[in-house]
């Protein structure tokens, strides 16, 4: 007899079971008429996309599984309208969040993965190659219920083989270097100097493809969370600080830098950015435009420095502007450290799980446990396997022709058989199962990274890249910061204590009075203008109750330390 969260339809998908050997994978899926196709709602607080999954990935889920996906996305109350009716969705995926997934867990709205052999029958890859990821995932049921259970509720994204080594660098520093050749190399040590290098690299290029003004950086606010994030991202990226409940924690000596610390990072690079904008190098538009209207500004060429590579070189190095000598490619400061994450067995936290009242719970874990394959990982990742990558006589993983283009350019029309675009067909759900920098147990030695795959190290693809491998004396990114300054943020199995209710409203207070007056300080037309407002923050964080805040940030800093310590000992 089923256990709660499984419903009569649920019951006869197990006694049907065997006699759906052998049609796992096939159009028909188990359980469902051939032509049948289930549809499944998947609430993901990582996804920016509502509606019908379409596209590549929506034809493959189909073909394999008979699934339909419909995504939700988090938004103001959809958690608690949710959790109300008493019915999360099918998948569920959870943001790097402390509150929503325990109480989840709390109410009894997640399905037990070992509940009648869920797991031993459809999640096998899963079992067999994340044991650590879901141990994680039993003690963390263990410390919310206080011991009174080890129920298994799912895994958490970034999966690594081995916590032996780091991922690759995610904090890129990356600037317009064509450009920066073009200005004859000039050194750049700190913060000053890349403002200086900025302003210079602004002055020769002031136009972008379109015509329109070119800034130095262009923000957005879709990401803000307890500070404003592209402030606080570059603290991480210069001094190595990781983001930690209200301010930022030096993996190397433990110290906790709360965000309104005098002097402290956070306040640091706020001020550099307001320079920044009162020499007119950020984008006006960086307080109110989406995440999609920067990138857009970014593959124009209107933007000359992102510190990540998302937001610089993967949206601005199409084959139209490196065929033109033009190129956004590392250039870190010597005295910046930048964050690295060790790679961790035990995974991360933003947490895959099946809802309790999940029609179709087998179905579900049958394209999670997909994911969590090799070639699902990929095929997510690149596109159709055949079509879009594929591996060599060696097993060396390569892309093919048409998936370099794929690449280089998002909007590629796929055709052989598909709809629309590669970008129309990326999976909406926004999370990973392994590790992009995990190895790719299929492959010849190769990760799941396509920028460390053997076959895109052996050549530059354009002649100005070349000028950035022969300036460095390196042939990868990897490679270039690994010569200078970094911080390895250790794998643990670190997560963040649930707030009580009291704290949770203060916080909120308090977070959205810093992320607010951030902006305004960031905007302010002079020096005196920036300290009236960053004071007349902290007085008004204080009023919300930043001391309890700072307070509940200080201890998950210690116990945070604490884990990274025994790694040393």
């Amino acid at each position: 007899m089923r256990k709660k969260g499984f419903t009569s339809k649920g019951v006869s998908l197990l006694l049907s079971a065997s006699l759906c050997v052998g049609m796992m994978s096939t159009l028909s899926g188990c359980g469902s008429k051939k032509d049948e196709v289930i549809k499944l709602d998947v609430y993901s607080q990582l996804a920016n996309f509502s509606g019908k999954q379409t596209g590549w990935s929506a034809d493959i889920l189909k073909d394999k599984f008979g699934v339909e996906l419909n995504i939700i996305p988090e938004g103001d109350g959809v958690f608690q309208t949710r959790m109300t009716s008493g019915d999360l969705g099918d998948i569920v995926v959870w943001a790097n969040d402390s509150d929503n997934y325990p109480n989840a867990v709390k109410a009894n709205l997640l399905l037990n993965w070992d509940d009648d052999g869920l797991l031993d029958e459809y999640g096998k890859t899963i079992k067999k190659m994340m044991p650590d990821a879901l141990d994680k995932n039993r003690n963390l049921t263990s410390k919310i219920t206080n011991g009174k259970s080890k129920a298994l509720y799912g895994f958490g994204n970034n999966v690594a083989l081995s916590s032996k080594e780091h991922q690759s660098f995610f904090y890129t520093w990356d600037v317009r270097w064509d450009l920066y050749k073009q200005l004859g190399y000039p050194k750049v040590k700190d913060m000053q100097d890349m403002h200086k290098l900025l302003k210079n690299m602004q002055k020769i290029c002031s136009k972008d493809d379109a015509g329109n003004k070119v800034y130095a950086l262009s923000l957005w606010p879709d990401w803000d969370d307890s500070m404003v994030m592209y402030v606080k991202a570059t603290a991480t990226a210069y001094y190595g600080y990781d983001e930690l409940g209200i301010g930022l924690y030096d993996p190397k000596t433990g110290t906790y830098h709360d965000a309104l610390e005098k002097n402290g990072p956070y306040l640091e690079m706020l001020k550099w950015y307001n320079d920044l904008y009162r020499d007119g190098l950020i984008d006006p538009d960086s307080m109110t435009q989406t995440f999609d209207q920067m990138a857009e500004k970014v593959q124009n060429g209107g933007v000359l420095f992102s510190i990540f590579n998302y937001s610089g070189s993967l949206s601005y190095n199409t084959d139209e502007h490196t065929s033109k000598g033009k190129l956004m490619y590392c250039m870190k400061p010597e005295q910046a450290s930048p964050i690295v994450y060790g790679m961790n067995t035990q995974g991360g936290e933003s947490v895959w799980s099946i809802g309790a009242n999940c029609e179709y719970p087998e179905k579900c874990m049958e394209l999670i446990n997909y994911f969590a394959t090799p070639e699902g990982r990929m095929t997510l990742q690149y596109g159709p396997k055949g079509l879009c990558w594929d591996y060599d006589d060696q097993g060396n993983t390569i892309f093919t022709e048409f998936g370099r283009k794929c690449r280089a350019d998002e909007n590629t029309t796929m055709g052989n058989g598909y709809k629309g675009s590669f970008h129309d067909g990326c999976l909406q759900i926004n999370n990973t199962t392994w590790s992009i920098d995990a190895e790719n147990p299929d492959s010849n030695g190769d990760t799941y990274n396509s920028v460390n795959w053997k076959s895109n190290l052996e050549k530059a693809k354009s002649d100005i890249e070349q000028d950035w491998r022969d300036y460095n004396k390196t042939n990868s990114i990897n490679a270039y910061f690994e010569k200078g300054k970094y911080t390895v943020s250790p794998g643990t199995s670190f997560s963040l204590s649930t707030k009580d209710d009291t704290l949770k409203t203060v916080w909120g207070q308090v977070t959205t009075c810093i992320k607010n007056e951030s902006w305004k300080a960031l905007y302010a037309k002079s020096d005196a203008a920036f300290e009236k407002q960053v004071n007349h923050m902290i007085s008004s964080a204080k009023k919300y109750g930043y001391d309890k805040c700072l307070k509940w940030s200080q201890n998950e800093a210690k116990t945070r330390k604490s884990l990274e310590d025994q790694l040393t000992q």
